[in-house]
């Protein structure tokens, strides 16, 4: 699915269901071309437990992704690390800044939960770069 922003100008997620699939934000990159394809999914939710990210944390260097397209081709990234970031320091160029070459960012919740927010503390984020394509 794709995302856009929200009326107050962050980034939208995908509906908050455990079936909900990730989704691609639609103002970068799409995934396998020149800069960040970002990707951003939900860890959980409180009515129906995992999520389509919720082994995300799990994924370490050297791991694969493959990400089909739209046109049936496939790009294959690897995964160059994983971090996680309080949601008061998250590192917005670093993660959505322009580079040089087709990168993937994977991006959920993690961390502690605040049950007086409902809501994670912090995010997780896998950085990727693309070693693999295939026509569709």
């Amino acid at each position: 699915m794709a995302l856009g922003r929200n009326a107050d100008g962050t980034i939208a997620v995908p509906p908050l269901r455990h079936d909900a699939p990730a989704g691609w934000y639609r103002y970068l990159a799409t995934p396998g071309e020149v800069g960040p394809a970002v990707i951003l999914g939900h860890v959980d939710t409180a009515r129906d437990g995992p999520a389509v990210f919720y082994r995300l944390r799990d994924l370490r260097s050297g791991d694969t992704v493959t990400v089909r397209r739209l046109d049936g081709s496939t790009a294959v990234f690897t995964v160059t690390r994983t971090a996680q970031y309080s949601k008061l320091a998250f590192p917005t160029e670093a993660v959505y800044g322009a580079v040089d070459r087709p990168a993937l960012r994977l991006i959920t919740c993690g961390g502690t939960f605040d049950p007086i927010n409902r809501q994670y503390r912090s995010n997780i984020v896998v950085y990727a770069t693309l070693t693999a394509s295939t026509p569709g």
